[in-house]
């Protein structure tokens, strides 16, 4: 068999153990150990649709590569999964030799898995896709690997949506994903923030204008890209911290006229923004510009409520979440706590009736601190009326770092008659240290393995399994995030005692009964995020 020349050259520039060529979407040449890479024969792979080599999840990824590598070019290297029944990963590199006929030359090695999971879209949710850039930086240390963050914004892409079908919607959205898969480290270091904007980690091959553009021609959607280099010298600590500032930035301002020059930049930027608001946070704290709402957890046994968790609101109609994050990076959140207590202790004095009963947050940096309990034991021996009546969620938004200290203060808390519930069970890697140290009497079910329930028998085993530990610990739980009357019926067959969810109200300006509601849509709930404090 008579080879073109240029077909070796383009083996010798891929340095791989296979070439395949790519011409008018299908494969024109494989040449080298085909059978050992990609489970077929040469011949076999001759002929064949390129993208239906591949998995229907990295077509989309494979298809904005194959667009994106113009004459000259090189692309990659990316990693996809092999259609069929093995898990057969590898990695692509394509290159575009010029006067080639628009022929793409691709090298093939044997790849494993990608480390952490992905999404249906191929994409890495922002926990996993910061825990993975992590390890990036701490190998771009070792190695000298020069990494940046890209962030990439689709413009109009509302109104690109509103005129397509929701199929249509659909494709575009996989499309979006494959074309930024495409521009990241390996194919798979890209996250969605919003349904616009996209970060994703990635080697300095060129200007992120051309970066742009070529996201802009394979999506038919105008992009607009910013870069902001990894600090070689950085610790990877403090570049994830760095990291995290910056896609906060992002996914609030966008990309303004002078963006950031480094993570670094962006850090320093964020920090004097995160510094003015935390001022006004503080100033709200102490002023007690803050208000309370009220939703019920109900006893499944009766349907009634069995108490009332107070959530706090902000007056600027920020998110709670992440004011609470920013109280305790900045040390408001003991005060911030205190004064929530205060409001409770004074709503259950005023309530003359006796019956109502009122949970409220604490943060793990509070409970450790026995000037809490203190307070609390003040605030209680002022108001006989409140005694008895005050539950306390301990919450994981920030770790608590001396278990035998908060199980100390714990039991001081209950020891002046409250109840004391350990919040959002399983969202934290910490959770089951916390039960075998902690003595508790309730645990609330993080409402990410609730809402799901319904649908999926790993999760509703998980749930099963935990209500029996806990009945074995004299421990009840609660189930949060219950929505509807099938994740209700689920629960209460799993044995949980509580439930707390917009099926049995939302929260309101004043403790309302328990009214078992519509099913209504899930709230739009991001991942981590901690319900006691929406």
């Amino acid at each position: 068999m008579s080879i073109d020349p240029r077909r070796l050259l383009g083996l010798a520039f891929a340095s791989a153990d296979l070439l395949l060529e790519v011409e008018n979407g299908r494969v024109s040449l494989a040449l080298g150990a085909a059978q050992r890479i990609m489970g077929q024969d040469e011949r076999t792979l001759t002929g064949r649709a390129w993208r239906d080599l591949f998995t229907a999840a990295d077509r989309p990824l494979i298809d904005a590569a194959t667009s994106a590598t113009d004459d000259g070019q090189r692309h990659g290297p990316i990693t996809v999964r092999m259609a069929g029944g093995a898990a057969r990963h590898v990695t692509l590199v394509l290159r575009a030799l010029p006067d080639n006929g628009g022929r793409i030359s691709v090298s093939v090695t044997p790849a494993p898995a990608p480390s952490g999971q992905l999404d249906e879209e191929g994409l890495r949710g922002r926990e996993a896709f910061e825990d993975i850039a992590r390890g990036l930086f701490e190998a771009a240390r070792v190695t000298g690997l020069e990494l940046e963050l890209a962030m990439v914004d689709f413009l109009g892409l509302d109104a690109v949506r509103q005129q397509l079908s929701q199929p249509e919607a659909r494709a575009l959205d996989l499309k979006l994903a494959g074309a930024v898969r495409a521009e990241s480290h390996a194919g798979a270091m890209a996250t969605r923030l919003s349904p616009d904007r996209f970060a994703l980690m990635r080697a300095k091959p060129d200007h992120p204008d051309d970066m742009a553009q070529r996201l802009s021609r394979v999506t038919s959607v105008q992009a607009q890209a910013h870069v902001a280099p990894v600090d070689g010298g950085s610790a990877p600590a403090r570049s994830l911290k760095a990291l995290r500032y910056a896609l906060d930035d992002f996914l609030r301002e966008g990309l303004k006229d002078a963006p950031p020059l480094s993570l670094s930049e962006a850090m320093n930027r964020s920090v004097k923004r995160t510094l003015s608001r935390a001022g006004a946070l503080g100033l709200a704290v102490s002023q007690r510009r803050f208000t309370l709402a009220y939703q019920p957890v109900v006893d499944l046994r009766t349907g009634a409520a069995h108490h009332h968790e107070a959530l706090v609101r902000f007056e600027d109609g920020g998110s709670p979440f992440q004011l609470i994050r920013m109280a305790e990076e900045f040390d408001l959140i003991e005060e911030l706590d205190h004064a929530i207590a205060e409001m409770a202790v004074k709503r259950l004095a005023a309530d003359r009736t006796g019956a109502m009963k009122l949970a409220i947050n604490v943060s793990g940096r509070t409970i450790v601190n026995e000037g809490f309990v203190d307070h609390i034991g003040r605030l209680l021996a002022k108001s006989d009326m409140a005694k008895g009546r005050l539950i306390f969620e301990i919450t994981e938004t920030c770790a608590i770092d001396d278990l035998p200290r908060a199980n100390q203060h714990i039991q001081a808390l209950r020891g002046l008659g409250s109840l004391v519930c350990l919040d959002d069970f399983g969202a934290g890697a910490s959770s089951f240290a916390y039960l075998q140290e902690l003595s508790l009497d309730i645990v609330k079910i993080d409402g990410r393995y609730v809402r799901e329930l319904a649908g999926n028998g790993r999760d509703g085993a998980m749930v099963r399994r935990l209500v029996e530990l806990c009945r074995d610990l004299n421990i009840r739980t609660v189930a949060e995030m219950v929505e509807t009357a099938e994740v209700e019926d689920v629960v209460r067959k799993a044995g949980v005692d509580f439930a707390q969810g917009w099926l049995f109200g939302k929260p309101s300006d004043q403790p309302q009964p328990a009214l078992k509601l519509t099913p209504v849509a899930p709230a739009a709930r991001r991942a981590g995020v901690s319900e006691g404090w929406g």
